[in-house]
């Protein structure tokens, strides 16, 4: 049986930003107290663009961890590993590559749209091209059914459901598999059967979505149901064969309100950033040097906010109150730019203030990260050997 899980990855780009923190490490904070969650530090990811030189990638890692620590990622309610440390997630992206077309890679958006962005760096690698299989493998291999993505990202999620969908084709048809799903079908109860076989034609007959998760929903409440019925049910249900590998769902999440330091999106290509460990004089002088409305060249010229970059950080950091304070005072030149930059160095520095204290323990002794690695890869490796296990014996790999 296949239980909810969330599995998310970062690329190791040292230190993390107020931008990371607002667009990804938030909404993990709230996952991991919603779901099991898996979050992991995507090292290999690192090399399909930065191959030519990986020697920064390793003190990254532990950079990173270190503010995921800090943003409030609890090891206790997510297990958080290193991708490198899980070799089953390049055998599976070995396994799968033998499997997946080549037109399927090539078709993926970000492709040719990263190979223009990057045109300074020779993308023209199979590692590059096969990176959204190997991110395919980094998701299938935990049966993870819930990936938070942003809409730019579903395309992604997309082609995992493909390349598990055609996996599950190609390898599960097992001998007689309709013949064992038939005496599966039989071991639920004359009721539950009944209601099985119902589900199977509405979907199968009209494509009612909606049947199929009824379906599942009815296996979820059969005790005692081993995970080959389990696989066999859930593969005559769709038409297909058993179901070895589960297929994705993205888990669309808000983009990133977190503007940087000139106006445009926060981003360390950009320069304008602000780290979330950053000490508070580096974060007074950055806001303060904030380019501000060009209206406003003397203290008494008025301005207008929504021309100024320092106004889109007051609606992540202030209140109403304040905000209203901004709109007349700037309007009508009562309070200077220096004033009105105030209010968001102290909003900034509040919520940089637990995360400093977070970290200071791992930073005082970086054992308890290698530890807190340590502990979250034994427990990723134990979920992606059972997978491995079961991809191996569709395959006809087993030699024991």
């Amino acid at each position: 049986m296949y239980a909810e899980r969330v599995l998310s990855g970062m690329r190791p780009t040292g230190s993390l930003h107020l931008g990371h923190y607002h667009g990804v490490l938030k909404n993990w904070v709230r996952l991991q107290n919603e779901y099991p969650c898996l979050f992991f530090v995507a090292d290999w990811h690192a090399l399909t663009t930065q191959y030519d030189d990986p020697q920064g990638i390793v003190s990254s890692s532990w950079d990173m961890v270190i503010d995921w620590l800090a943003a409030g990622v609890d090891p206790e309610r997510a297990v958080l590993f290193i991708q490198s440390q899980v070799p089953e997630h390049a055998e599976l992206h070995l396994l799968l590559s033998m499997m997946t077309p080549l037109g399927w890679l090539e078709r993926v958006p970000t492709y040719k749209d990263q190979q223009e962005k990057l045109e300074n760096k020779d993308l023209s690698t199979y590692g590059f091209l096969g990176y959204p299989l190997l991110q395919s493998a980094d998701i299938l291999i935990y049966r993870a059914d819930k990936v938070p993505v942003g809409e730019d990202q579903v395309p992604h999620i997309e082609f995992s459901r493909e390349v598990a969908r055609r996996f599950n084709h190609l390898y599960g048809r097992e001998p007689g598999f309709e013949d064992k799903a038939r005496e599966a079908v039989t071991r639920l109860g004359s009721r539950r059967a009944r209601r099985y076989q119902e589900l199977r034609t509405r979907f199968q007959q009209h494509g009612e979505q909606a049947a199929i998760e009824r379906a599942h929903v009815l296996l979820d409440e059969v005790a005692g149901l081993s995970h080959v019925d389990r696989e066999r049910l859930c593969g005559y249900l769709e038409g297909t064969g058993k179901m070895i590998l589960v297929e994705p769902g993205a888990l669309l999440t808000e983009a990133s309100r977190m503007p940087g330091l000139d106006g445009q999106k926060m981003s360390k290509s950009y320069g304008n950033t602000i780290t979330l460990r950053e000490d508070a004089e580096s974060v007074t002088h950055k806001v303060r040097r904030m380019p501000t409305d060009p209206a406003r060249v003397r203290r008494n010229d008025p301005g207008d906010p929504d021309k100024c970059p320092v106004w889109q950080l007051h609606q992540v950091y202030t209140d109403e109150t304040c905000q209203a304070w901004v709109q007349q005072g700037c309007r009508s030149a009562g309070i200077g730019c220096l004033e009105c930059k105030q209010p968001v160095i102290d909003g900034i520095l509040a919520e940089q203030a637990p995360m400093r204290e977070r970290a200071q323990p791992y930073l005082d002794d970086p054992r308890l990260v290698h530890e807190i690695i340590t502990d979250g890869t034994h427990k990723a490796r134990q979920l992606a050997r059972e997978t491995m296990r079961d991809v191996r014996d569709a395959m006809g790999l087993h030699y024991g």
